[in-house]
């Protein structure tokens, strides 16, 4: 089982909850920026943007090492035979002090006609937000592609988005192709596709730090936006239950639960070919698999547990998510 060192991400729009929701020490941050951190990129195979090994006998390793190194015995046999050594999902805590640009992702077909390997689908939890969070998740009317590049010239395709406030344990998913944006206040768990391809649409005619309007791609964006219009809206609902598993998102990218376990708790992953990820929420726990392996695992920290693993067995307070392919 494998803790990575967080990869923090400063942004125009970060905030200040990441660095003590993950109780992250001046060592910690060592090299790493400490104001208006945005993300921090949990578990990410992203060239560039590797996540590496925290501890263990694999300690310092990058995660696409593990990949090429146990192939099927850390990703499973489908998984490895489908994505190869790229390692599939992207794992992050996001902290938007500002608002986000509107964007979309292109879906796979979509992405791979414009020359990328892969679109990207992603899911949002969203932990402890401020009192007046909000984001945007779909469109709420109609448009047509002159339609949404007027509204963008005119500044007013926010009029066309579906508007949510948000609380802690709200969840949406966004396939590609929807129009999405985290809004001021909002602090989430994200679940992704491997991919950093985002089509800005719309950014408030803001300016990076050099004085320089950001770049839009309202053409690439124009070809990627899936313009249906969903008439029961875009939030995921579910039933919160206690000690036991619940899930929340099932697609051919990721399947993803939610526990909120008081009592120990043994899982059964012998039927399942695929690594694990736990995101831990709130809490702490231990956690031992059949091995006889242990982890202790703690609010603000994530875990991949490999495909050979069969059983866990977890032992504390935790609420965490469990996401698999």
């Amino acid at each position: 089982m494998y803790k990575f060192k967080p990869l923090l991400k400063q942004t125009i729009w970060g905030g200040d909850k990441i660095v003590a929701f993950k109780h992250l020490t001046p060592a910690d941050l060592a090299g790493q920026p400490t104001a208006n951190i945005g993300e921090s990129w949990e578990i990410s195979g992203v060239k560039g943007s590797e996540s590496i090994v925290d501890g263990g006998p694999d300690d310092g390793k990058s995660l696409n090492h593990l990949v090429s190194s146990y192939r099927e015995r850390l990703v499973g046999t489908d998984n490895y035979r489908r994505f190869g050594n790229e390692f599939p999902l992207l794992v992050k805590f996001i902290d938007a002090r500002q608002d986000l640009s509107i964007q979309v992702h292109p879906d796979d077909e979509t992405a791979r006609r414009q020359g990328y390997p892969c679109g990207k689908t992603e899911m949002w939890y969203v932990l402890h937000s401020d009192d007046e969070a909000r984001l945007y998740n779909g469109l709420r009317q109609h448009l047509t592609p002159d339609d949404y590049r007027r509204m963008v010239d005119d500044h007013t395709i926010t009029q066309a988005l579906a508007h949510y406030r948000v609380h802690e344990g709200d969840v949406f998913f966004i396939p590609g192709g929807r129009i999405h944006s985290i809004g001021a206040g909002c602090f989430v768990a994200e679940i992704q596709q491997t991919s950093d391809l985002t089509y800005r649409i719309y950014d408030y005619g803001r300016r990076d730090r050099n004085g320089n309007l950001r770049q839009l791609h309202t053409r690439e964006a124009a070809e990627a936006i899936d313009f249906t219009v969903s008439e029961g809206g875009y939030r995921t609902y579910y039933e919160p239950m206690q000690d036991e598993g619940v899930q929340l998102v099932s697609c051919p990218y990721f399947t993803t639960a939610v526990y909120d376990l008081n009592d120990p708790m043994t899982i059964d992953y012998s039927d399942l070919d695929s690594f694990v990820i736990f995101v831990a929420l709130q809490g702490s726990c231990d956690i031992t698999d059949n091995e006889g392996h242990t982890v202790r695992l703690r609010e603000g920290e994530s875990l991949l547990i490999p495909a050979t693993v069969r059983t866990v067995r977890i032992e504390g307070t935790i609420k965490f998510l469990e996401t698999y392919v």
